[in-house]
């Protein structure tokens, strides 16, 4: 009996000892780190000499703070944001910055925000009113000493930031010095606090957080990184309908170590980024950061995806990358005595292969076996592509996010399998002279690709009235000019997108080429910070020839203007193998037709901004005539109320089919003929 008794004992004192070991490593719950924070809080209230030290507040806000991260949608999370707003408003009395009472009231915005049900939400707003009264009632700065200190507005502040940033990439050796790297910081982090609604403001913390990751690569600090994340997601919830809110999802959701699904959960304090980074003394080589002979700005990134679509003649791989990197790619001969296929390698440097990526991907195609990527050495990757047969391929890369894309193209680019347009014959002759029959193949066009832009996560631009997006207003216009095209002109057409889905711009021009597309037609709306800018335009594949073209391309793009002027310099070679002629002519034809037409529907003050070229990001590949509509300023009241209009948008589906069969019937049938072998057809 007193053997079954001491046995039972021990397994009970055993099940005990497992609840609380399983308690101890599951870490705090949520309540138990607000008590924790509260009770960090109640110490250092009773220490004015611990008050003095701004270490101090921060360690009790981050305990707060740690109640939200550890459930963002649990009953102490509004509890546990909104004292750590307090904390931050407080610690503002005693430093002096701006940046803590500008933290107070993001704070408090989130918290009205995301939980308009909570008790908390009407103590945040109390809190919000207060501050901002309490801002009305400073004292208005002196414009004599405010010239002589020679202040700022935030655009100033932020082209000075440029400045610095540029000297910055510049410099190898200021690089080296985490203090180069703060300066920047702050400057890019003050265009954003001295106008926290202005046009800087989502730049200023986008680049905030993208020195910051650039950095990571340097000093290889988690609080970098944290502090990118936290800049990233602060552009989300702040300005939803930016550029960049797309730009920071897309870099949240390639950065090492933080899963989409975790994105809300891994948020971490402002503070710790600009004031615990800054405490690093100024010039000191020993504050953490890596000796890296690094190119401009670029520091050790991660190789997170391979991507592919193909057809037999065709083939396009892309290898997504969380950093610009450099690269370099090289063919090698096929092997038979080692038994290796003819391969094309791209070496991507001060990379390292993510935790997540599936190394090989199986491609199977009449060009192109698999693509497969290895951590080559223990700071680059290598991505193999196997090779069956191809004629030639081009290997160029795109920004923002950066990833590499390579094009195959196999033997012959003619769509031999496919059909050819039936030809209407007459009773007088069953063949046709050949100029006629030239005429009618016109080119063999029977199938054509339409691109509404955008979509999804990526808004485009906003529009002049509440509510309204580029991406909506596209879709709509595309789908009603694809049913049009079909009914009048009895050609194939395809949508790139068909609902509210989110494309990258290489998928789109991927999705027309493996389709052996004859035409591709990618749809838009314009937009400019001067809401008097109005007009339509048309662009096609080549150089930019003036700043506004450079501007709407990289809006278009989602890059900046730099980046435009940078991929100027090899879009000579990528555009060997493009159609700039055909483009130029259809674009020519379309943006006629448009403006024509719709001044003859008496729309009054109709625009016609020309014919337009620049390097999209869209366009570049298309094996086919491409063209990009700018079908009128969504920012402008006027076309805004009309691109929404569903009679204004049939009249412009006319118009651009007038200009698709004006371009089918005038190209020169010589054209058609070298373009096109007569395949199916009779005579």
């Amino acid at each position: 009996m007193f053997k079954k008794n001491h046995i039972l004992l021990v397994l009970l004192l055993s099940f005990g000892a497992c609840i609380v070991w399983s308690a101890v490593s599951a870490g705090p719950t949520p309540r138990q780190a607000y008590i924790s924070g509260e009770s960090c809080y109640k110490k250092l209230r009773n220490s004015p000499a611990k008050m003095k030290y701004r270490d101090n507040w921060l360690r009790c806000i981050k305990k707060f703070q740690q109640v939200y991260r550890l459930d963002p949608a649990g009953p102490w999370a509004a509890a546990g944001l909104y004292m750590s707003g307090n904390l931050y408003r407080e610690l503002a009395k005693y430093s002096g910055r701006r940046a803590d009472l500008q933290e107070a009231r993001d704070i408090y915005e989130r918290i009205i925000k995301r939980y308009p049900s909570s008790r908390y939400q009407n103590k945040a707003a109390l809190a919000l009113r207060n501050l901002s009264a309490s801002r009305a009632r400073q004292k208005q700065p002196d414009p004599a000493k405010s010239a002589k200190s020679g202040g700022q507005s935030a655009a100033d502040t932020y082209r000075a930031a440029e400045a610095c940033y540029g000297n910055l990439s510049q410099d190898s050796r200021k690089r080296k010095q985490r203090v180069n790297w703060m300066q920047c910081i702050e400057k890019f982090y003050d265009s954003y606090r001295k106008d926290p609604a202005g046009s800087k403001a989502p730049a200023g913390l986008f680049m905030t957080g993208k020195l910051y990751a650039d950095l990571y690569g340097y000093s290889d600090q988690k609080s970098d990184l944290r502090a990118a994340h936290t800049m990233y997601e602060r552009i989300i919830d702040k300005f939803p309908t930016s550029r960049y809110r797309v730009k920071a999802e897309l870099l949240i959701d390639s950065m090492p170590g933080w899963a989409k699904s975790n994105s809300i959960r891994k948020k971490d304090d402002l503070a710790r980024m600009i004031d615990a980074n800054a405490k690093s003394s100024p010039g000191s080589a020993g504050s953490g950061v890596k000796k890296i002979a690094a190119s401009p700005a670029i520091g050790i990134g991660t190789v997170d995806n391979l991507r592919f679509w193909s057809n037999p003649n065709y083939t396009r791989v892309v290898i997504d990358a969380s950093h610009e990197t450099p690269y370099k790619h090289h063919l090698l001969k096929k092997d038979p005595e080692l038994h290796k296929p003819q391969r094309l390698y791209i070496d991507l440097m001060r990379s390292r292969l993510g935790q997540n990526i599936k190394r090989n991907i199986p491609i199977n195609d009449d060009l192109l076996t698999d693509a497969r990527a290895g951590q080559y050495t223990g700071d680059s990757v290598r991505v193999v592509i196997d090779i069956k047969s191809f004629k030639t391929y081009k290997v160029f890369s795109l920004k923002d996010p950066f990833r590499i894309v390579i094009d195959v193209w196999g033997t012959s680019r003619n769509k031999k399998s496919r059909p050819q347009p039936p030809v209407r014959t007459t009773k007088k002759s069953d063949k046709l002279p050949t100029s006629a029959l030239a005429k009618q193949l016109a080119l063999g066009v029977s199938r054509i690709i339409i691109d509404p832009g955008h979509g999804g996560r990526d808004y485009g631009a906003p529009g002049y009235l509440k509510g309204v997006h580029e991406k909506k207003v596209v879709l709509q216009i595309a789908r009603r000019l694809a049913k049009m095209i079909r009914k009048e002109l009895k050609y194939e057409v395809y949508l790139t997108r068909d609902s509210d889905k989110f494309l990258t711009l290489e998928e789109r021009t991927a999705i027309a080429n493996t389709k052996s597309a004859d035409l591709f037609i990618s749809i838009h709306t314009n937009s400019h910070k001067d809401r008097r800018a109005y007009g339509i335009e048309t662009y096609f594949l080549n150089l930019a020839t003036d700043d506004d073209a450079i501007r709407v391309a990289a809006m278009e793009n989602a890059t900046s203007t730099k980046n435009i002027s940078d991929l100027q310099t090899i879009l000579s070679d990528l555009m060997q193998n493009a159609k700039i002629n055909e483009s130029s002519r259809l674009a020519g034809f379309v943006q006629t037709s448009v403006v024509r037409h719709l001044k003859t529907k008496r729309y009054s003050r109709i625009r016609d901004k020309g014919v337009k070229q620049a390097p999209f990001y869209v366009l570049l590949g298309a094996q086919m005539p491409a063209i990009l509509v700018e079908t009128g300023f969504i920012s402008n009241p006027r076309e805004c109320k009309r691109l929404i209009t569903p009679k204004y948008q049939e009249r412009l589906c006319e118009a651009i089919i007038k200009g698709i069969r004006t371009y089918i019937r005038e190209t020169s049938p010589t054209a058609f003929l070298k373009s096109r072998p007569q395949t199916g057809v009779g005579g």
